[in-house]
C-alpha cells in the first residue's frame, strides 16, 4: 500500500508552481498600488495551493478507475498502479476541495460574497475535468480551465481580495502566468499521447497531434516575455522577468528536438521551475513602481 512517499508523489509537486506563481504575482500588483496584505495573500496561498493538490487527486481517482493510467508514463499514480484504494484517493481529494472552500470562504467574507460563486466553479472544474461522465479534459479543454482558473481567476482574485478593486494590470499579469502554467499541463499530455489515444481520452494534444503540440508549448512558454515587455511603459521593473528567459531554452530546446515519454519528465520539471523564476521576477517588477 502507498506510503508516505508514494502519496507526496501522488500529489504532483511538480506541478505546484501553477498555484504558487499566480498568487506572488497578484500580491505584486497589490503591492504596487499600496494595497497589499499578508493574511489575505497567504489565505489565497492556501486556496490555490488546496485546489491544485485536490485537483491533482481527483484526477489521480477519476483517471484510476477508468483505467486511463494503467499504461502511463511518468509519476506515481495512486489509484492507476494499485498502490491506494480508490475511496482514499477520492477522500484526500474531496478534503483538499474542503479546506481550499474553507478559507475561500473566509475571504470572501471579508472581500465580497460574489467570490464564493468563482470558489464553486473553481472546485466543479478542478472535478470534472476528469471525473463524472463527460469530463472535459477528455475533449481537449483542459487548457482552457488551466488559463482561466490558474491564470486569470487565481491572479486578479488574488489582487482584488487585496485591493478590493481591479485594473488591467492584473489581467495582463495574470495571461502570461496563465500561458505558463497552460505549458506545464501541455507538456504533460504530450508525454501522455500514445497512452491518452489508446484509452480514448482526447486531450488536447491527442487532438493537435504530436507536431503541433510542441508548436503550442513553444508558444505558452515564448509569450509571457513579450507580455512583460507590452508591460514595460507602465512598470519598467517587469523586464527582470526577462532574466529567466534562459531558463526555457533547455525545455523548449527537448520538446522541439522530439522529446517523448520519460524524457519529457525533466522537461516537465523544467517547465515548473522557469514558471516560478519568471513568477518571482514579475512579482517583483509590478511591486515597484518607478
Amino acid at each position: 500500500m502507498a506510503d508516505l512517499r508514494m502519496w507526496l508523489a501522488g500529489a504532483r509537486p511538480r506541478t505546484l508552481p501553477a498555484a504558487i506563481v499566480p498568487v506572488i504575482v497578484g500580491s505584486g500588483v497589490a503591492f504596487g498600488y499600496g494595497k497589499f496584505s499578508l493574511w489575505r495573500a497567504a489565505l489565497a496561498l492556501l486556496v490555490a495551493l488546496a485546489l491544485q493538490v485536490g485537483v491533482n487527486f481527483a484526477n489521480d481517482y477519476s483517471d484510476g478507475i477508468r483505467g486511463t493510467d494503467r499504461a502511463r508514463i511518468g509519476p506515481v499514480r495512486l489509484v492507476g498502479s494499485g498502490v491506494a484504494e480508490p475511496r482514499q484517493v477520492l477522500a484526500a481529494a474531496a478534503g483538499c476541495f474542503a479546506l481550499a472552500c474553507a478559507a475561500g470562504l473566509a475571504l470572501a467574507a471579508v472581500t465580497a460574497w460574489w467570490l464564493v460563486l468563482v470558489g464553486a466553479a473553481a472546485v466543479a472544474a478542478a472535478w470534472f475535468y476528469t471525473g463524472g461522465s463527460r469530463p472535459y479534459g477528455y475533449r481537449g479543454l483542459g487548457e482552457v480551465s488551466v488559463f482561466v482558473f490558474f491564470g486569470l481567476a487565481a491572479v486578479a482574485g488574488t489582487a482584488y481580495v487585496q485591493m478590493q478593486s481591479l485594473t488591467w494590470l492584473p489581467w495582463a499579469a495574470a495571461a502570461a502566468i496563465g500561458m505558463l502554467a497552460c505549458a506545464l499541463l501541455v507538456i504533460n499530455n504530450l508525454r501522455d499521447i500514445p497512452s491518452d489515444r489508446a484509452s480514448g481520452k482526447r486531450t488536447l494534444a491527442v487532438v493537435l497531434g504530436d507536431r503541433r503540440t510542441r508548436v503550442l508549448y513553444t508558444g505558452c512558454v515564448l509569450v509571457p516575455f513579450a507580455v512583460v515587455v507590452a508591460l514595460a511603459p507602465v512598470r519598467p521593473l517587469s523586464l527582470l522577468a526577462l532574466a529567466a528567459l534562459p531558463l526555457a531554452f533547455a525545455p523548449v530546446r527537448q520538446v522541439r528536438a522530439g522529446a517523448s515519454g520519460r524524457s519529457l519528465i525533466a522537461a516537465l520539471g523544467q517547465t515548473g521551475r522557469l514558471e516560478l523564476a519568471y513568477g518571482i521576477l514579475l512579482t517583483l517588477g509590478l511591486a515597484v513602481k518607478l
